[in-house]
């Protein structure tokens, strides 16, 4: 609905699009709408923004669940990315590489309408609204390209092969900016965005101030900066508290949105359905269950997260799974499995927080305890030994906590961590057992259209 809208106004090419054109045009384009004709009025801009946003989707959410150790591969799945669960996939499988092209569309569509904006004068309660619309454009901007380092970067460190910062949309031929370019220009739209996003904005399908320092969170958590983890993450845990174990449930069915900072607003028939990647309720197939790695985890007794993302059904006898992802399975009657998407999350912050903490200093234990008491009944905080014991800890918690959103398998490779699988996951997945660092597919691919289109963009190493 958002995007028939926005394409009334700006038919949008993607930066593949773009590049795919000739070197040189000496005619106007007939296809395209340009900014000064887009954006008459500040209502235009808001289509602009909307037209950004309706590209949040779950697609990090499934490819990341695919590929770690995550989910595993049901023999009922006949129609799902074997490839990526098998890690079989290369710069031709669109199982892995599909998020880059949406995500420079989004990216395009952001510089677009930015530039609308700068065109036009506004006054009064419109200058005061342009100015919220060009924070969250900013804000956006620079979380997509974030989610594009969190994909397609060689390594999360100085140095390696990053993603093209795009701040206009041209015919270009940009080659790819080392890592610490593109968080660098990523912290810079963040720092502009915020102070332009009213406190008592808080709409949380868009992005508010608390999201800003979320995202900024995240971010610095990729950084390994440490302090400024700290920092924002404390800022988002004061606009946001953590949900009560009453609230918690009531998240993944949408009955309320205690402790969401940002979330993909999910309406109607036309929207995605993420509940249909796990479970096709048509039919009844289970295309990825849970992994019997993650469910081993769970206190089943105690812990609130356990029935809330993993559902068991009995009944499913024979070769179907009788485990079943049940983060996503809510929505209505007439549009099952169709639940917001929630981006950022309370519980989120207080991990980047701990992780920071253990990484340099302040009360990493007492932010996990924290934690774990909000989930599980009749917690009892636990102490540490050491460094690396906390560290593992958070990272398990990490695995539970934020299961099925959309982290696993970055988390592993920000800490130089293989993939390793269960024998009883990887029953399907044709020896699919320990993905090495070593391995190309510890790496997305870029696509190879994005390469034999522009000559400036390598492929991530041993593909």
């Amino acid at each position: 609905m958002i995007n028939k809208i926005y394409q009334k106004y700006a038919l949008i090419f993607s930066l593949l699009v773009l590049t795919s054109s000739c070197a040189k045009l000496d005619l106007v384009p007939t296809d395209t709408i340009s900014p000064d004709k887009a954006y008459r009025n500040i209502s235009d801009v808001n289509l602009g923004v909307l037209g950004a946003y309706a590209l949040l989707d779950g697609g990090t959410i499934g490819v990341v669940s695919t590929v770690s150790d995550e989910a595993t591969f049901p023999t009922e799945n006949t129609v799902g990315n074997s490839d990526a669960f098998r890690w079989l996939y290369n710069a031709g499988s669109g199982s892995v590489t599909a998020q880059y092209s949406t995500f420079y569309v989004a990216i395009d569509r952001i510089n677009r309408t930015l530039a609308g904006l700068d065109a036009l004068t506004l006054t009064g309660a419109d200058a005061a609204t342009g100015s919220r619309y060009r924070g969250e454009l900013l804000a956006l901007r620079a979380y997509f390209h974030f989610e594009l380092l969190r994909n397609y970067a060689a390594a999360y460190q100085a140095g390696a092969l990053g993603i093209a910062y795009m701040k206009i949309s041209a015919i270009v031929y940009p080659s790819r900016d080392n890592f610490e370019v593109v968080v660098a220009n990523a912290k810079a739209d963040l720092v502009a965005a915020k102070p332009l996003i009213p406190q008592t904005f808080t709409d949380k399908t868009r992005i508010t101030k608390a999201a800003v320092s979320a995202i900024q969170a995240r971010l610095a958590l990729y950084e390994k900066n440490w302090s400024e983890a700290i920092t924002y993450a404390n800022e988002a845990i004061a606009a946001a508290p953590l949900a009560s174990k009453a609230q918690f449930p009531g998240i993944w069915t949408d009955a309320n949105d205690n402790e969401v900072i940002w979330k993909a607003k999910r309406v109607g028939t036309t929207d995605s359905r993420l509940g249909d990647f796990y479970f096709r309720q048509t039919g009844g197939i289970v295309l990825y269950a849970p992994a019997f790695k993650l469910i081993n985890t769970f206190d089943k007794v105690n812990d609130l997260r356990y029935p809330a993302y993993i559902r068991f059904d009995a009944t499913r006898t024979g070769t179907r799974s009788q485990y079943l992802v049940n983060k996503y399975i809510g929505g209505t009657s007439t549009a099952p499995g169709l639940t917001d998407i929630k981006l950022f999350r309370t519980g989120e912050m207080y991990l980047i927080k701990a992780e920071a903490e253990a990484e340099s200093s302040g009360d990493a234990a007492g932010d996990l305890n924290a934690l774990r008491n909000a989930r599980i009944n009749g917690y009892v905080n636990a102490t540490f030994a050491d460094k690396p014991t906390l560290i593992a800890a958070i990272l398990e918690e990490r695995y539970k906590e934020l299961a099925f959103e959309g982290h696993r398998f970055f988390d592993l490779k920000r800490r130089g961590l293989p993939v390793t699988r269960l024998a009883a996951d990887a029953v399907n997945a044709s020896g699919a057992v320990i993905l090495p660092v070593t391995q190309a597919q510890y790496s997305f691919p870029i696509p190879a259209s994005a390469i034999s289109v522009n000559k400036n963009t390598v492929q991530n190493p041993n593909y």
